[in-house]
């Protein structure tokens, strides 16, 4: 058995805003990816998403699979295995092997999303629960500053990492 993990929230704006939010490397950078994106996350495009959290930057390459506007955004990236430490910064070590993310985008009326964040794949390990556990953490976080950043212009993750 693979660990997967599903978050989702509302979000007050239109379905196209919410989309725009997390595709636009400028805006995505603004609440989420500290240290900046390389570009939108185009099908068939790798993308560089740099977090310069704990006074290190990790670089994380975001491999963008499928792209439906407003619909679906769905992209690989390294599984990792084990613990981080927020205190340190020390991230968990790498698996060897991908993990997918779906991200889905539902419009509920003219002036409300639902957005849905799926990850998965990790191997049914203790390393591969901690992992899972700290990335629906991580995703539950962002959607946490999507909503705050789209909705009020303010940016969450700010000192909050």
């Amino acid at each position: 058995m693979n660990l997967t993990f599903t978050v989702q929230i509302k979000i007050q704006k239109p379905v196209n805003e919410v989309f725009d939010a997390i595709y636009n490397p400028n805006k995505i950078s603004q609440y989420f990816i500290s240290g900046g994106a390389s570009g939108p996350l185009d099908a068939g495009k790798t993308i560089n998403w740099k977090f310069n959290d704990h006074g290190n930057t990790v670089d994380v390459p975001v491999k963008v699979i499928k792209l439906i506007p407003n619909e679906l955004i769905i992209f690989n990236w390294a599984a990792s295995e084990g613990e981080y430490d927020a205190k340190t910064g020390q991230t968990p070590t790498s698996a060897n092997y991908d993990n997918t993310v779906e991200m889905s985008f539902e419009a509920m009326n003219s002036n409300e999303t639902l957005l849905k964040i799926k990850e998965g794949q990790w191997r049914s390990s203790e390393d591969g629960l901690r992992s899972s556990y700290q990335n629906c953490q991580g995703w539950t976080h962002m959607a946490c500053c999507l909503k705050a950043y789209i909705e009020h212009g303010i940016n969450l993750r700010k000192g909050s990492v």
